[in-house]
């Protein structure tokens, strides 16, 4: 059931990138309605997407160097073409499938989101993509799922990244079940009406909007959903710094620096740090954790 979040955009808004580029106010987000099954008031907001180039050029993707700018001149050397992904697990429908056929299924959506790294910076990116919950739907999800566990493609030789051991390769991230069904939740295919470039997780991405950036795991290849909480890389690399939920909070800081406010990209040399907003600006993903100490849940 796609299209269960709506974006206050019309059909000019998802074209060419130079239509982006050249307007300065886009509408994006909460402003048309409610969020079905979740009764949420809708808010309106300006955003206005980063450039192509911006959003292109400045990636983390650690199996690409893990350099800002290394991703871009690393990652075409990355094969996406063709694409499965294995999804197993406690699903009545296990198997590999095509990314094609996949796509034959989905509705493709435009989703224009800020994105918070846990570095402190912040980009808002127009996604092109599908709900993941349609996707674990398609697969048939068994009572028993609990929690949904992702995984990169790890190809050394198509990787350079992962020849040093920067983290335990491959990258893999994990969601509860009721974040990973939440209408915000995207498996992202483009970005400004574009195939995925490479440097940005191509050909298939999670994109979880209110949690730090690195839960938005890249190029997955296999999905599992199951009844214990997944292992997640950063977590294992220092359980400290990066919890399992990592969702985006201005009132808990990471050890070495603080999370109460954010460098926007894009902004020019004198462009100033802006507040942080709890869960990113995404109010509507409260509930979720009702009576949760977020800072022991970090």
């Amino acid at each position: 059931m796609a299209k269960r979040w709506i974006n206050d955009l019309t059909t000019q808004d998802v074209t060419p990138e130079h239509a982006f580029l050249n307007r300065r106010q886009i509408l994006a987000g909460m402003g048309a309605g409610a969020i079905a099954g979740f009764g949420m008031p809708a808010m309106a907001e300006t955003l206005e997407p980063n450039s192509f180039e911006d959003i292109t050029n400045y990636c983390n993707y650690y199996e690409f160097g893990t350099g800002k700018d290394d991703p871009a001149r690393n990652a075409h050397t990355l094969t996406t073409s063709p694409w499965s992904v294995q999804i197993d697990g406690l699903v009545d429908n296990p198997g590999d499938y095509a990314l094609t056929d996949i796509l034959d299924k989905m509705t493709i959506e435009e989703r224009i989101y800020r994105f918070r790294c846990v570095e402190a910076w912040s980009m808002v990116v127009p996604w092109n993509g599908f709900e993941l919950a349609d996707l674990l739907t398609m697969a048939g999800i068994k009572p028993e799922a609990k929690y949904v566990a992702f995984e990169t493609v790890l190809r050394p030789d198509e990787m350079p990244g992962t020849r040093f051991p920067v983290l335990d390769w491959p990258y893999v991230e994990g969601l509860r079940l009721d974040e990973a069904m939440h209408p915000l939740t995207l498996m992202a295919t483009g970005l400004y009406g574009k195939p995925l470039p490479n440097q940005n997780g191509a050909p298939l991405r999670l994109v979880v909007p209110w949690k730090y950036g690195f839960k938005s795991i890249k190029s997955v290849v296999r999905i599992t959903l199951t009844d214990s909480q997944p292992p997640t890389s950063w977590n294992k690399a220092n359980a400290g710094e990066y919890g399992f939920y990592s969702n985006v909070n201005p009132t808990v800081d990471h050890p070495r620096w603080s999370q109460a406010t954010e460098r926007p990209l894009g902004g020019g040399l004198f462009a100033g740090k802006v507040p942080t907003r709890m869960f990113n600006g995404y109010d509507e993903v409260a509930s979720l954790y009702d009576g949760m100490d977020l800072a022991r849940n970090f």
